[in-house]
C-alpha cells in the first residue's frame, strides 16, 4: 500500500495515503485521521509533539498492515506490540527513540479506548524502553570564549549565541521568540537586568532573567533594525524569522570556526547549567531558568560541574 513520504519527514499531515479500493486496513487509517483531528487537539499537544506522534503512528500502522496483516484496530493485541518493538530493537533504534514511539502508541490506544472503539487497551502495562545514559557535552571556558570570538562583528549571531549561553534556553524557545517576549531595561548599564518570557515543553510559560551581557548583545543587534512588537527577535536576511534549522546551521558554523567538535545547540544549554552550578548558583535558580519540573533533573549538573572542575584543574596544573 502506498504511504505518504510526509510520515517519514515528520510533517503535520504525515498520514499515509490510503487506497479507497482496499478495505483491509481502512479502519486503521481512519482512526489515525480522527486521532489527529480530534484527540491531539483536545490534549493541546505542542506542534512538535503532534508532528512526531503522527509520524510515529503512521509507521506503526504501516508495520501492522504490511507485516502483521492486521485489518482493524480491534485485531491488535499485545503480541503485535511486542513484535513491533522487537523489530525496532533489531533495527538498533535508540532507547530514546523507542520510548518516544511508545508514548505515541499509548496515546493512540488511550484515544481508541476513550472513544469506545476498543474495550481492552493492549498498550496498557508495556514497559518503557531503557534509555542509554549519555555523557552531556559541556564547553570549557576556552571553548565558549572562542565561540564568542568567532561571532565577533556579527551583531545578530553574537546576540543569538549570548542568549543561549546566558539563559540555557531550548532551541525551539529561541526560534519562537518575538520582540513582545523581551523586556530589556531602559538604561544600558552594568548590573541592569532584563527578562525574556518563553513557551517551553507542555506549552508552559516561564520568565527567565537576562543578565547585562545578554541585554547588551541584544541591544546591539536590535538597535540595527526596525521591527514591530510582534516581529520575531532573530531575522534572516530576507526579513523572516529564523527557523530552528537555520539557527542550528548558524551555531554549527561558528562551532566549526572556533574548532569545537562533538557539540550542538543543546550543548550550549548544558554549558550554561554546568558553569552556573560550578560558580555556585543556587540549584533552584538553575532549575527555574531551564524550566525543569523536578529538581532531580537539574541535579545532574552538580556531577557535571564536578567533572569539569577536575578536568580543568588537571589540565591547568601548575
Amino acid at each position: 500500500m502506498p504511504r505518504a513520504t510526509g510520515a517519514q519527514n515528520g510533517t503535520p499531515d504525515s498520514v499515509p495515503i490510503r487506497d479507497p479500493h482496499t478495505q483491509a486496513d481502512q479502519g486503521l487509517w481512519d482512526c489515525l485521521l480522527d486521532y489527529q483531528r480530534t484527540y491531539i487537539a483536545l490534549r493541546n499537544f505542542a506542534e512538535a509533539t503532534r508532528r512526531g506522534y503522527a509520524s510515529d503512528l503512521a509507521l506503526f500502522i504501516g508495520h501492522l498492515t504490511d507485516t502483521a496483516g492486521v485489518a482493524s484496530v480491534e485485531q491488535i493485541n499485545k503480541r503485535h506490540l511486542h513484535d513491533y518493538f522487537a523489530e525496532l530493537d533489531r533495527q538498533r533504534q535508540a532507547g530514546a527513540t523507542r520510548a518516544r514511539k511508545l508514548a505515541a502508541i499509548k496515546s493512540f490506544f488511550h484515544y481508541l479506548q476513550d472513544s469506545g472503539i476498543i474495550d481492552q487497551n493492549p498498550a496498557c502495562g508495556l514497559p518503557r524502553p531503557k534509555q542509554e545514559v549519555r555523557q552531556a557535552r559541556v564547553l570549557t571556558r576556552q571553548e565558549y570564549e572562542a565561540l564568542r570570538q568567532a561571532c565577533n562583528g556579527h551583531a545578530r549571531d553574537a546576540a543569538l549565541m549570548e542568549l543561549f549561553l546566558q539563559t540555557g534556553l531550548q532551541l525551539s524557545e529561541v526560534a519562537s521568540l518575538t520582540l513582545a517576549d523581551l523586556h530589556l531595561p531602559i538604561r544600558s548599564e552594568e548590573r541592569c537586568i532584563g527578562a525574556v518570557t518563553v513557551t517551553g515543553k507542555g506549552r508552559k510559560r516561564r520568565t527567565v532573567s537576562l543578565n547585562s551581557k545578554a541585554c547588551e548583545a541584544l541591544r546591539a543587534y536590535l538597535g540595527s533594525r526596525r521591527a514591530s512588537n510582534g516581529s520575531p527577535v532573530f531575522l534572516s536576511r530576507t526579513g523572516s524569522g529564523l527557523t530552528s534549522r537555520a539557527i542550528q546551521r548558524i551555531v554549527q558554523k561558528y562551532m566549526s570556526t572556533a574548532g569545537i567538535s562533538g557539540a550542538s545547540v543543546h550543548t550550549l544549554r548544558h554549558t550554561f547549567a554546568t558553569h552556573m552550578v560550578r560558580k555556585g548558583t543556587n540549584l533552584r535558580v538553575v532549575q527555574e531558568a531551564l524550566g525543569h519540573t523536578s529538581l532531580l533533573t537539574t541535579s545532574v549538573y552538580v556531577s557535571l560541574a564536578r567533572e569539569l572542575m577536575d578536568q580543568q584543574l588537571q589540565a591547568n596544573a601548575l
